[in-house]
């Protein structure tokens, strides 16, 4: 009963005791909300490059006040990545905070500003800061740096990350200046171990009040944690969220080897692009050419490095570029004899626009590198040359609009997005292997097919990418960009940047046009391009089918001048002129005999003076040909007939008066038959032409490019009608046999 009679006594005792320490202070209420303009925030940049405007954006959006330490100054705190030093950092700080060191009510946020990026703004760290109920919050660390043997040493963390990162942290002003005037060592020493030093002392951490941002509520160091952060969309807004904490952290840090990543971030945090609004940076500091009087000097490096199919066609685009010639030099390296007449045709056109062309051949016999180290010197070495712009002869500039369109973006490298067709093959790569190659990053599929629309912040570039004229003659004033270990040209020029802090931009912002496959590009027949259906198939057709083509479905264009005969355009006059020399250089006409070894049981009945497709290897291209672009017309004109596209018998005829110079009525062996029209009556031969007896029908005038497609069989006997002078050409086809 004693114990029983107690309890009241001992509860008065309790609530004694509370009231007692509240009056001390001890139980404190919860402090009113730190306004938004009491939080300073306090970097140190000697130098201003990319990474630092990206920060100062980041921090101008969230509307943060921030002072810049060091602007102008000498570095002489170490030589960064996987080195001790920053120790100048601290100096500068201390220096700064003599100001500061009596404001009780001011809040001092330190942050590195070249690899940083604010995720959220001032009224949301703080509120964080304020939860952390301590003086100083330092950024927390899953890596020990820079003297692990004091591990030990640290405080036990169950939950969260347990070691000092001094790329951030935050506290009240007096504190924050009472900690930097410990500093007492030079700039290239440590700020880190110093700060670490003091945080693992029990005392100083007491007497300091500091705790470190364990669960990453505020600071994030991305090195060592790149499996714990994700891109977050929601509600509108982009953010990197920490999976392992469930935190959104506000000021992101690409500590380390992590600046890949920390750019990929970059693109969309804070609110660079989002789903709602897509990209909201790609107007930002841009150029006005239509408002300038005098367009920038531009000079065009071309290489050609390797044989190129289409390179006529990719040299003439450059001339139909919408710039100002005047405005224009040219540089370019062909490394490739087989291109040579291709270059002398382009100069006799290009001299008469464009005055200064610069010519290295492959008699120079230059490297890669050395040839685009050369062409980049010859804009970095004129003043007046205010960009430089790299094409090599596999891009097809579709967009005339391509050089101005970049110049406008107003960026120190910027590359335009192109691809290869029907492929995700582009000329970027949105992520690195840690050995330096290719990895694809989460955005990649999305940008190339053109889900996702911007200006992107990548690891690499090539093929094609324009460069400030300034930027090469102060960032990039050594020669020797295209030289790394040994990395081709494009990927040392991309390493060497980046280690710079020089961002390289991609936009699919616009179509601009797509790559060529080389690989596979056989230089040994005439008119190589005629074997790239396979490899190239759009500039194939652009090349080789007649611009009427496309009207054959829509404004029904084809003629039917016989019964069951059809006529319609089909090959480019190109394609025809080139058929007929690959068949010409090949040279080893039939003679129009009846013993053919070249066909099943060696014996034509009705000979035609040819050369067959297979001769030539181009039968498979043949074929592809007749299933692409044949086939089509076939369900169109003879409705329900389904074609697989197969023919034993393809071939080129040669008819003249010296060798043969008609053909008996006959049936072909064949389901139908296409006969092309390589060349054209009144021009290059008299006569000719084709009669259908059944029908008494003739058709003299037959079209270059365009063919008659007629059944085979049974219904349609008919003969070729004799050439008077000249020589005519067709190509046939016995399709179904």
């Amino acid at each position: 009963m004693g114990g029983r009679g107690a309890r009241p006594g001992r509860l008065l005792r309790v609530l004694a005791l509370l009231s007692w320490a509240a009056g001390l202070g001890v139980a404190e209420e919860t402090p009113s909300r730190i306004p938004a303009d009491k939080l300073l925030v306090i970097t140190v940049a000697t130098k201003e490059n990319d990474g630092f405007h990206r920060f100062m954006n980041s921090a101008k959006y969230f509307n943060y006040t921030v002072k810049v330490l060091g602007q102008g100054q000498e570095w002489r705190g170490g030589d960064g990545i996987n080195s001790i030093g920053g120790g100048q950092k601290v100096r500068l700080m201390k220096e700064a905070m003599a100001q500061y060191a009596s404001q009780e009510d001011l809040v001092i946020l330190f942050t590195e500003c070249f690899d940083v990026i604010f995720a959220g703004g001032p009224d949301e760290v703080l509120k964080k800061f304020q939860k952390t109920n301590h003086k100083i919050v330092f950024a927390a660390d899953g890596i020990l740096w820079p003297d692990k043997r004091l591990a030990d040493k640290y405080p036990i963390v169950h939950i969260g990350k347990r070691y000092l990162n001094s790329g951030g942290f935050m506290g009240y002003a007096p504190y924050i200046s009472r900690l930097v005037q410990q500093w007492n060592l030079q700039d290239n020493d440590d700020d880190q171990l110093f700060y670490t030093k003091i945080y693992i002392d029990p005392v100083k951490r007491e007497a300091f009040n500091i705790t470190l941002d364990h669960k990453c509520k505020i600071f994030q160091a991305l090195n060592g944690a790149t499996d714990e952060v994700v891109l977050k969309f929601e509600n509108g807004k982009s953010r990197v969220k920490n999976t392992f904490y469930e935190t959104l952290p506000v000021a992101i840090n690409g500590n380390g080897p992590t600046k890949i990543l920390q750019n990929y971030f970059g693109n969309y945090v804070p609110n660079s692009w989002t789903q709602e609004s897509g990209c909201a940076l790609c107007d930002f500091d841009t150029i006005d050419l239509s408002a300038v009087d005098v367009h920038p000097k531009v000079t065009i490096g071309v290489f050609i490095e390797q044989p190129t199919p289409f390179l006529p066609r990719f040299l003439d685009l450059l001339l139909t570029l919408d710039y100002p010639k005047e405005a224009l030099k040219l540089f370019i390296h062909n490394k490739e004899v087989y291109h040579e007449k291709d270059i002398k045709v382009f100069f006799d056109k290009a001299k008469l626009e464009i005055s200064t062309i610069k010519i290295v051949g492959p008699e120079e016999n230059l490297s890669q590198a050395e040839a685009r180290n050369m062409g980049m010197d010859f804009c970095r070495q004129d003043e007046k040359c205010d960009y430089y712009f790299s094409v090599d002869a596999d891009v097809v500039l579709t967009n005339p609009r391509t050089l101005k369109i970049l110049i406008e973006q107003n960026r120190k490298i910027i590359a335009p997005l192109v691809t290869r067709h029907g492929k995700l093959w582009s000329n970027f790569w949105g992520a690195l292997s840690p050995d330096g190659y290719y990895a694809r990053s989460e955005d990649y599929v999305d940008i190339v097919q053109g889900n996702r629309v911007g200006i992107w912040n990548v690891p690499y570039m090539a093929n094609v990418y324009l460069i400030q004229g300034k930027a090469l003659r102060s960032e990039m004033s050594e020669r020797n960009y295209f030289v790394r270990d040994k990395l081709d040209p494009d990927m040392a020029l991309c390493r060497n940047a980046r280690e710079m802090g020089m961002f390289m931009y991609i936009s699919n912002r616009h179509e601009f046009g797509r790559l060529l496959s080389t690989a596979n590009y056989n230089t040994s027949h005439l008119n190589n391009d005629l074997w790239q259906i396979f490899e190239n198939p759009v500039d194939w057709k652009e090349k080789y089918i007649n611009r009427d083509y496309s009207k054959i479905f829509t404004e029904n264009i084809v003629e039917q001048p016989c019964p069951d005969v059809f006529w319609f355009p089909v090959l480019s006059e190109r394609a025809c002129d080139e058929l007929v020399e690959e068949m010409e250089h090949y040279g080893k006409w039939s003679g129009g005999k009846h013993h053919d070894s070249r066909i099943s049981g060696g014996y034509e009945n009705v000979p035609t003076d040819d050369i067959h497709m297979k001769q030539i290897d181009l039968e498979n291209v043949w074929l592809h040909f007749i299933r692409e672009f044949i086939a089509p017309v076939t369900l169109k004109v003879f409705a329900g007939y389904y074609t697989k596209g197969f023919a034993l018998l393809n071939f080129v005829v040669k008819y003249s008066p010296e060798r043969q110079r008609s053909l008996r009525p006959h049936h072909d062996a064949s389901t139908f038959t296409i006969n092309i029209a390589l060349n054209n009556v009144g021009e290059d031969f008299q006569g000719g032409g084709c009669k259908f007896l059944r029908y008494n029908c003739s058709i003299e005038s037959p079209r270059k490019g365009w063919s008659f497609m007629h059944p085979g069989r049974l219904t349609h006997l008919h003969e070729g009608l004799p050439v008077k002078n000249g020589t005519r050409y067709i190509a046939v086809s016995f399709i179904d046999p």
